[in-house]
């Protein structure tokens, strides 16, 4: 893998870390809409990396869901789990953004983070086991 190629994994998987921390700071705040929002974006960097490892880029979030689901779902190199969250938190997100009338709660949101925690940790365990990129180990606020 060139070095150029490596440093925009961990740019993205970077950019997922943020996403997560902004996650659990919205929810802190009682912006329940916003985390859930913030956690797809954290699965959604973290996807995007996994998927450039492979060589695949995507324009779309729907390119994103299709390919992380046929590349890395469908050929098991992922377990079917992670892209049933995928799935669901890139429905949720439009939900809480675009629904001016959203049930979501505060549980709801807690339960979306762990699931976007699990995610972020799998997609890193993958491109370690896979292609050798170390990541920082995951430290607790």
């Amino acid at each position: 893998m060139e070095p150029k190629t490596k440093d925009l994994i961990i740019i993205q998987i970077e950019k997922s870390n943020e996403k997560l921390k902004a996650a659990q700071v919205l929810l802190r705040e009682g912006f329940v809409d916003d985390a859930i929002s913030r956690a797809y974006y954290s699965m959604f960097h973290a996807a995007s990396a996994v998927l450039f490892a492979e060589g695949i880029t995507v324009e779309s979030h729907s390119a994103l869901k299709t390919m992380f689901g046929l590349h890395f779902v469908k050929t098991g190199k992922i377990d079917k789990k992670y892209g049933r969250s995928l799935n669901r938190l890139k429905d949720e997100r439009e939900n809480g953004d675009y629904d001016i009338f959203t049930s979501f709660d505060f549980k709801d949101a807690g339960d979306d983070i762990k699931e976007a925690e699990r995610f972020l940790e799998e997609m890193k365990k993958y491109l370690f086991q896979q292609h050798g990129i170390r990541f920082p180990q995951k430290t607790k606020n």
